[in-house]
């Protein structure tokens, strides 16, 4: 089951990608590029929804569904 979480992925001053996330908390990834940061956020993501299922016996956030939004962000 795919789950969406939305994220907030700011630059850094030092150049850098900073994601959190209001819906998983202690949702935290750093990377070099915003590519990088997802990748991060992901798995970082996917092992704190883990650990609050086994706590809680489920998660409360949506399910990806057959159709959703996704901003594709192409740099020029």
């Amino acid at each position: 089951m795919e789950q969406i979480v939305k994220l907030h992925i700011e630059k850094l001053p030092e150049g850098l990608y900073l994601a959190t996330s209001d819906e998983v908390q202690g949702l935290l990834a750093q990377g070099r590029t915003i590519t990088e940061t997802l990748e991060i956020a992901r798995d970082v993501a996917k092992k704190l929804l883990e650990a609050q299922a086994e706590r809680q016996g489920r998660t409360s956030l949506a399910t990806a569904g057959d159709s959703f939004d996704y901003p594709l962000i192409v740099g020029s």
